[in-house]
């Protein structure tokens, strides 16, 4: 292009002026997308290697668990053994019956089986769900399934340890106790509670009355009412059985005070249920 004056101007045409911040921005937007994927995946790594490392403490500590039930349980059977072994001198002694015998033989035996079971299907079912299942959700899952089982296994174990009287029944030492031996099925139980000297209260088909009460010695003084006969038991001591039997009874019953306070004693009437009673009448028979 010319002017008047002879010169020629030249006119450059350039990008527009909004090209380049819109490639910064593309460029930071990009460097952005980067860092946020980066760390996205430096996340994923963290966790995946946490679960990993999570459920390996799982299993091994389940197996700690397994083998501290095993021994545990070793002990429990050692320990039936011996009960076992004293059964024949409490025969001599209380001349037991061979069948009522056998049935304790039978009881103990029953209740190792069970327990061995349970402990078989709680490693077989702990195995196999931590070998399928990976996520925190099943490894909750799992965890609250093996504390059911182990609640199981401890009530199971609790039986196992509970003292027997001569005549093999296992005492219950309060209202737990009470409870479990319940859900073994194998008596009744009838709780009680006498407050005040010389009151009486009908328990089944006997009535307790209370004598006296001495907390310091944990002994108290019982009258019992038995098909109309009245019998004093002097001196007893909590957690004592007193037996006895009622009229045509193969079987006998018997009253533990768990608690002995001022002019205030607790316990329980534990008798045989109708079934064993006719099922021992007729093996007598």
């Amino acid at each position: 292009m010319a002017d008047d004056s002879g010169r020629t101007t030249v006119v450059q045409e350039g990008s527009p002026i909004w090209v380049i911040p819109a490639v910064v921005l593309l460029g930071v937007l990009a460097l952005a997308g980067l860092w946020v994927g980066w760390k996205g995946l430096s996340y994923a790594q963290d966790s995946k290697q946490s679960l990993s490392s999570d459920i390996q403490t799982m299993k091994q500590g389940y197996a700690k668990d397994l083998d501290s039930l095993q021994q545990r349980l070793a002990q429990t059977d050692k320990t039936n053994i011996d009960l076992q072994d004293n059964f024949t001198v409490v025969t001599k002694r209380l001349r037991i019956t061979q069948s009522q015998l056998k049935k304790a033989h039978e009881e103990a035996q029953q209740v190792r089986d069970e327990e061995n079971q349970r402990l078989a299907a709680m490693g077989t079912e702990v195995k196999d769900q931590l070998a399928t299942k990976a996520s925190n959700d099943d490894v909750k899952a799992v965890s609250g399934e093996v504390s059911g089982v182990r609640s199981d296994l401890d009530t199971t174990k609790k039986d196992l340890q509970m003292a027997r009287s001569e005549m093999g029944t296992l005492i219950a030492k309060n209202h737990d106790d009470i409870e479990t031996l319940r859900r073994l099925g194998e008596r009744e139980y009838i709780e009680f509670t006498l407050e005040g000297k010389g009151k009486s209260q009908k328990v089944g088909d006997i009535t307790v009355e209370l004598r006296s009460a001495d907390p310091k010695r944990n002994q108290c003084n019982l009258a019992l009412v038995v098909d109309d006969k009245r019998t004093e038991k002097r001196n007893r001591t909590i957690n004592e059985p007193i037996f006895f039997y009622a009229h045509g009874a193969k079987q006998p019953m018997e009253v533990v005070i768990n608690r002995v306070e001022k002019n205030k004693v607790a316990g329980y009437l534990s008798m045989p249920k109708v079934s064993q009673q006719a099922a021992t009448a007729g093996n007598g028979g």
